[in-house]
């Protein structure tokens, strides 16, 4: 299988899907609640209908972790993860932050990941063996080495409160001690945004496979580094996601296991 010829047509597949969504009005009688601060439109579940469609042809054997379910076939060696629309609050508001995100696993191992920021026409994309890529043009994680010189990405948990304490507590470290933090509404964006060099870090918990599978496997692919917080491999299913410059990395794992207590 030729990873990089399908990494092209995923790319071609996700512009196509990212221009129907710019293109779609969105009304407060078209707003689904799935649950607390998870809203959901005509407009994820179409997207990701055109995704499952389109990418069906592509490995016809592959399955698919989604977030609207509107697949569940499960592929004993390939399976795509997608989020059609990450970024969704955003996009209901009209504030200029989402992407489509498709992630590839062969068992459980990232193997392509692509990433398109619609409002900015930005494409990111890797595959096993490659460089990562924005819009043609490699991209590497930042050269910064220490934690006060770093800009840090994150995300605020919408319905999983039980670490509300640890996360806030950390929060106001890193707000003393960093050049700044910034949460921008979707953590694929904020993942691509470490890959290419905007963030130093970005860390969160309380997220889906969707949310992090393409952003994580760019981010290594650019030279970065990828774990959950404590330093382990389990960020793709276990909720959480450190994605980081590899040069300040112990040090803001120390921080997070300070106050994660692992």
């Amino acid at each position: 299988m030729n990873l990089e010829t399908i990494c092209q047509q995923v790319n071609s597949i996700t512009k196509e899907v990212g221009v129907f969504i710019k293109k779609q009005q969105i009304s407060v009688a078209d707003i689904e609640t799935k649950s607390k601060n998870s809203l959901v439109t005509f407009v994820d579940k179409t997207a990701e209908k055109k995704l499952v469609n389109e990418l069906s042809k592509l490995i016809p054997e592959a399955g698919f972790i989604a977030e609207e379910g509107t697949s569940t076939k499960k592929g004993e060696v390939y399976n795509w993860i997608i989020d059609p629309l990450d970024g969704t609050t955003n996009f209901i508001h009209g504030i200029p932050c989402y992407c489509v995100s498709i992630g590839l696993i062969r068992n459980e191992e990232l193997v392509l990941g692509v990433i398109y920021e619609i409002n900015l026409d930005e494409l990111f994309y890797a595959w096993e063996g490659s460089k990562a890529y924005m819009n043609g043009k490699e991209i590497n994680v930042t050269p910064t080495l220490t934690l006060e010189d770093s800009l840090i990405a994150t995300g605020f948990p919408y319905y999983n409160y039980k670490k509300q304490t640890e996360y806030m507590n950390l929060f106001q470290d890193l707000m003393k001690n960093t050049r700044g933090l910034r949460r921008l509404g979707s953590a694929a964006v904020d993942l691509a945004y470490v890959a290419c060099g905007r963030f130093d870090a970005f860390y969160e918990y309380s997220l889906n496979p969707w949310d992090v599978a393409a952003g994580a496997f760019i981010v290594q692919q650019a030279g970065g580094k990828v774990s959950d917080f404590s330093g382990g491999n389990n960020y793709l299913f276990g909720e959480e996601i450190i994605a980081i410059n590899p040069h300040i990395n112990e040090e803001f794992l120390a921080k997070v296991k300070t106050y994660f207590g692992k």
